[in-house]
């Protein structure tokens, strides 16, 4: 062990980091590769760091290491990756993956002593480089659904020596992939309000005509001044039906290279930026991304290159011009989208003008403080991408701030001044935001500093005081008390919490802490009797569930095992 420590460390001064090596990383499954999410693919709140690796709606498969390296960091959380294994090549990049089931019997053993050690089912380890060496084609793992998970799948990634991720496809791994992207959408924007797109000083959708070779073209447009362009745009693969995220993305005008927009590589800085990228707005009302091809103030992301004035056209009167986009997936099959545009200067039809007088402007360069009764709301520096107008209103105890339709860099932070409250139960009040079509109650996490109530928020809309009092309820699923369990692996509850959901568990047996896996997505506590901690006959067992209010129930129960 010592020797190939040696050798491993030798390796890694000497190797160096080489741009995308090829045959270096093997495929982490021994199954096909098929895609159900890309590299750069863009989800709601962030651009996909990784592949989302199909595991044929199964779970247990073997996962094995893409190559040889040290386990670097492991990490158990509930939502998130999940069980998630990092490990760190001698070339200096690093492997990532994440919604595992379990980890093989050492690594198993080894994480659930610093569980035992820590008495937390969420932890997060960085063994010391000697500590869990990986050879290659080692099994690490198995593939699961732990999580923020949709469904069984490997998230796999590769990351550089600066931790940022880059598109595993660069490193020589084959998705099978002879389908053009598609676009199910084009858009005209203009840069400011001296710019008309067919009589408006607006979005205007455009309409999009497939041709019979699979590139798009667009209907004649009116425009003048500086305008910019968006699409909605996806790709698939051969073997899956998934809308997955295209690879590059470049436009042109009058012949001239305007923008490229290139997927090879984002850094965990900037993904949370994907909301300056797709027009934010249409996102929250239509559900639908698009990808806005110009950059506007205040977007860091370096994933565009050749920006020629940010990506923005000028058009004039009296001219004839025509803008293209060419979008590509990896493996450069591609599609072209053609809009010619006649320059007219007309005047703009106002079809209907937002009223902003009794709206509250929001500074993008400086903070802001909204404040009536007992509310106030703290817009910190650059918390808004643009200066913005936000419809501010206080009835009660009831905060309004509009429609979220407006995206933001952080949190604005939501305050309650509760001196005045008076209620037998004022520790169990929070902050809830209210939406969907029924306009439930959804608990912000809270915090209480004296007699202020606060909430940090990306997302406008309707807030309000409410109060929990209800404890969690715990229920067990495949036993009872009193009852003989020899032969069970595992001890099975339910708990759950309506109002603010489940913040903490404890639970003991005779006395002693017993790991149980929680699994929010089905609300269950699992132990299993394999780690060897339950070994009298007749046992007592204790669990104490809290919610985020500090509600607790406590659940107590007799079992008996050989």
């Amino acid at each position: 062990m010592k020797q190939f420590l040696a050798l491993f460390l030798i390796t890694c001064s000497l190797h160096g980091q080489s741009e995308y090596p090829q045959d270096y990383f093997r495929h982490p499954l021994d199954i096909p590769l098929v895609l159900s999410g890309t590299f750069g693919e863009l989800r709601s709140t962030h651009f996909h760091g990784g592949l989302d690796i199909k595991t044929q709606q199964r779970q247990g498969l073997k996962v094995y290491a893409a190559a040889e390296g040290y386990i670097s960091r492991i990490k158990i959380s509930h939502f998130g990756y999940g069980k998630a294994i990092y490990i760190t090549h001698p070339n200096g990049y690093t492997t990532v993956y994440g919604h595992l089931k379990a980890f093989s019997k050492r690594l198993e053993d080894y994480i659930k002593q610093c569980q035992y050690d820590k008495e937390s089912f969420e932890v997060e380890v960085f063994p010391h480089t000697e500590e869990l060496l990986i050879s290659p084609d080692e099994v690490i793992a198995f593939s699961g659904n732990t999580g923020s998970s949709g469904g069984p799948h490997l998230h796999f990634e590769i990351r550089d020596n600066e931790e940022r991720p880059m598109n595993p496809l660069l490193f020589g791994m084959e998705v099978k992939d002879s389908k053009a992207p598609y676009i199910s959408g084009v858009f005209a924007y203009p840069k400011d309000k001296n710019a008309i797109i067919n009589g408006k000083n607006e979005r205007v959708p455009l309409r999009l005509i497939p041709q019979k070779t699979g590139d798009y073209a667009v209907e004649k447009i009116s425009a003048y001044g500086n305008v910019g362009f968006g699409v909605i745009s996806f790709d698939k693969q051969d073997l899956a039906p998934n809308n997955n995220g295209v690879s590059n993305i470049q436009t042109f005008f009058n012949g001239n290279k305007s923008l490229e927009i290139d997927f090879k590589r984002i850094s965990f800085d900037e993904t949370k930026h994907i909301k300056r990228m797709v027009d934010y707005e249409y996102y929250v009302r239509k559900k639908a991304k698009i990808q806005k091809l110009f950059i506007e103030k205040n977007n860091p992301l370096s994933i565009y290159k050749d920006a020629y004035d940010n990506g923005y056209v000028e058009v004039k009167d009296s001219t004839s011009s025509v803008y293209k986009v060419r979008i590509r997936d990896y493996h450069q099959n591609e599609a072209w989208v053609v809009i010619p545009i006649d320059g007219k200067l007309e005047t703009i039809k106002k079809d209907s003008v937002s009223d902003v007088s009794k709206k509250s402007l929001v500074s993008s360069d400086s903070n802001t403080k909204l404040t009536s009764g007992n509310i106030t709301v703290d817009f910190y520096q650059n918390t808004v991408y643009d200066d913005s107008y936000i419809d501010f209103r206080v009835s009660s105890d009831t905060l309004f701030l509009g429609d979220d339709n407006i995206a933001m860099q952080k949190n604005f932070y939501i305050n309650y001044d509760l001196s005045n409250y008076k209620t037998e139960h004022q520790d169990k009040l929070y902050i809830a935001r209210f939406y969907g079509s029924y306009k439930k109650p959804y608990y912000v996490s809270t915090s209480r500093k004296g007699n202020t109530l606060s909430a940090g928020s990306k997302a406008l809309g309707t807030y309000a005081l409410a109060i929990d009092t209800e404890p969690p309820t715990i229920t067990p699923i495949n036993f009872t008390d009193k009852k003989w369990i020899s032969n069970y692996r595992y001890l099975e509850l339910k708990i759950d919490d309506k109002l603010t959901g489940i913040s903490k568990y404890r639970a003991t047996v005779n006395g002693q802490w017993i790991l149980m896996e929680y699994d929010y997505k089905t609300n269950t506590l699992t132990h299993d009797f394999n780690d060897n901690i339950v070994k009298d006959t007749r046992n007592e067992l204790k669990i104490i569930v809290t919610d985020n209010v500090g509600n607790s129930s406590t659940f107590e129960a007799t079992f008996f095992r050989k």
